[in-house]
């Protein structure tokens, strides 16, 4: 590396450890994107006024124990548009997102609330759809929805419906999941191709006029998770890659654990028809969102392992290793190209898809 570039690399570094400032006066579709904007709202703006211990870790859930048992609460609201979109819709999407976001501590799914947002003149056989398909979402992933919420808004004020989610998970084993615990030499593991669920809403909206086949990805990975840390106890940290794709999740790990990461572009399992779409609308693919994929750090002992079991599971049949944790350049992301070359992965900036869940 020359002067010149290492100079880069500090001037960017000094940049993302300075404390989050909100300065916008008002919110924009960037602020919910999962990247940049999203990280300084958050921090700036509520965890200033609503921090307490629980929160502080601004983790997929919240932990705490109660009568000697540790649970995970987490919440959720989905806004997707369209609200049907190949392999998948909204209903089941609000589901899925909110059992995996307690996978990812660990927790065995129990139960989901779910709150409804509808529009005045929403026909009646399109939320009985949406239901139907959270009823059998839900089964499917061995939770029920056990209280819930509908309101009402006046014609073109709530687009169609909306769908907020909360979802409680017992946590049964003594492990702890998280960035914090990352250390160099760690292997990065993703369980499937990138960005299947962020093109295929994308392309169901019409706006791109392609004929591809490509359906979203959304699942629940409970079973998955529960696989993976059966096989192994050297998982440091799990992520569901939804908002800000891989390269969002890679950079908050790689900040919190005060660790580099690098990861090999030639590992990264990207189907050509999502490839194809992100070409066409300038958008990296590992920005984009997935609702059925998780990213796992394990120890470098753990990795042989860690791949058997996601790989020897329907949903883990695409994961590969796609790289590792060092502890130069601390708090950066690098992508070492197919070409040899390398360049630096930062958090997303703006919204290029709107409201893709």
């Amino acid at each position: 590396m020359n002067g010149r570039e290492q100079e880069v690399l500090e001037t960017i570094e000094r940049r993302r450890r300075r404390k989050p400032r909100l300065t916008d006066a008002l919110i924009t579709l960037a602020h919910g994107a999962g990247g940049k904007s999203s990280h300084v709202l958050v921090e700036a703006l509520f965890l200033e006024e609503l921090g307490n211990p629980l929160l502080a870790p601004l983790a997929d859930a919240a932990v705490f124990t109660e009568n000697g048992i540790r649970f995970a609460l987490t919440t959720d609201s989905y806004v997707v548009k369209p609200l049907f979109f190949p392999g998948g819709d909204i209903g089941e999407l609000a589901v899925n997102g909110t059992v995996n976001d307690l996978a990812m501590l660990g927790a065995r799914p129990l139960h989901l609330t779910a709150g409804f947002i509808i529009e005045e003149g929403f026909p009646t056989a399109e939320l009985r759809r949406i239901a139907a398909s959270m009823g059998a979402a839900a089964r499917a992933a061995g939770v029920a929805i056990v209280a819930g919420d509908t309101k009402v808004v006046e014609r073109d004020k709530g687009d169609g419906v909306y769908i907020n989610t909360a979802g409680v998970g017992a946590l049964e084993r003594e492990l702890e999941l998280s960035p914090s615990l990352v250390r160099p030499g760690d292997k990065i593991l993703v369980s499937g191709t990138l960005g299947d669920h962020g093109m295929a809403v994308m392309v169901a909206r019409g706006n791109l006029e392609l004929e591809v086949d490509l359906e979203s990805d959304t699942a629940a990975l409970a079973e998955l998770v529960g696989g993976l840390l059966d096989a192994t106890d050297g998982v440091r940290c799990l992520r569901d890659l939804t908002r800000g794709g891989l390269a969002t999740v890679l950079n908050e790990i790689a900040l919190t654990a005060d660790v580099g990461i690098v990861i090999d572009e030639s590992c990264l399992p990207i189907r050509p028809e999502v490839n194809g779409a992100c070409e066409i609308l300038g958008i990296d693919p590992l920005y984009v969102a997935n609702e059925g994929k998780l990213m796992a750090v394990v120890a470098p002992e753990a990795a042989a392992a860690a791949f058997a079991a996601l790989a020897s599971h329907k949903l883990g049949i695409d994961a590969e290793v796609v790289g590792h944790v060092r502890e130069e350049q601390p708090g950066l992301v690098v992508l070492e190209t197919a070409f040899g070359g390398r360049r630096v992965v930062d958090m997303l900036v703006g919204d290029p898809l709107p409201r893709i869940c």
